[in-house]
């Protein structure tokens, strides 16, 4: 066992043995290769100065879904004094606490979160939720650990225009040709297991948009704002075949607000 430090709870641990054998731990490491450490030009020229901007401010903050860190690191750079990533896969628990940079870590999922009610400031959640399954108890388990006021920074890949099917469609044989962007069943939930490079295959849940943001108003979380930002150029010139469709965003983030909790009947009237 290796304790992983104190957040804004007790400290905890993360069993180094207790990886199970799914896909997430089978496959950090390629995760962590592509994704970190600047190898991404989505993450370094586009989530990464979001979330910096939606998490500037705030002093206590969750990223669930945390990964090897990369963004907790971030979180700890903007001054937060607690900082605290959690994240299912001990593979990425394990580089994380070795990577350091400040914050605490867990292993921990989104449906079942460690922490005392209003623990945090602000939770972050970046192209997580699309491999969730237990939506409703993870969404309520951010509401839970957010404090009123609070804000969830909410990444996910575009659930409307990257819907599953969706895509460039360069038609020849209308006269004359046309193109556009084809988007999926967006109304059908479903579960698939993609293949996102050579010989790794990830789970992927498709939703509405409607499930997200109903989910976050029944407990409590009221949508402020929406970023759809178009796919920035590093992108663009590492995947010259989306150049034609790039004002379509890969990328929604939904910025929304813990509600104040009632004042209970009682403490009115006295």
């Amino acid at each position: 066992m290796s304790t992983l430090g104190t957040g804004p709870c007790e400290a905890q641990t993360v069993d180094d043995d207790a990886a199970d054998a799914d896909p997430w731990e089978e496959h950090a490491g390629w995760w962590q290769d592509s994704f970190t450490d600047g190898t991404d030009a989505e993450y370094t020229e586009q989530i990464l100065p979001l979330a910096a901007d939606l998490l500037a401010g705030y002093d206590r903050i969750l990223d669930v879904g945390a990964g090897e860190g990369q963004i907790s690191r971030l979180a700890a750079g903007l001054g937060a004094s607690a900082v605290v990533g959690v994240d299912p896969a001990a593979a990425q628990v394990l580089a994380a606490v070795a990577r350091a940079g400040g914050p605490s870590y867990l292993r921990a999922g989104a449906d079942h979160l460690p922490f005392g009610d209003a623990s945090f400031d602000a939770v972050v959640a970046c192209l997580v939720f699309e491999h969730i399954e237990a939506v409703d108890e993870a969404i309520a388990e951010v509401a839970r650990v957010l404090r009123p006021g609070g804000r969830f920074a909410f990444f996910l890949n575009h659930p409307l225009l990257q819907t599953p099917g969706s895509g460039w469609i360069d038609d020849q044989v209308l006269d004359p040709p046309e193109q556009y962007w084809r988007i999926g069943p967006y109304l059908v939930e479903s579960i698939e297991l993609e293949e996102v490079h050579k010989d790794v295959f990830l789970p992927f849940v498709h939703r509405p948009l409607s499930r997200y943001v109903n989910a976050m108003a029944d407990h409590g979380m009221v949508l402020r704002r929406m970023h759809e930002p178009a796919p920035p150029e590093g992108f663009l010139a590492r995947a010259s075949e989306y150049r034609e469709a790039s004002t379509i965003p890969r990328l929604l983030v939904l910025v929304a607000e813990r509600e104040a909790l009632p004042v209970p009947i009682a403490e009115v009237v006295a």
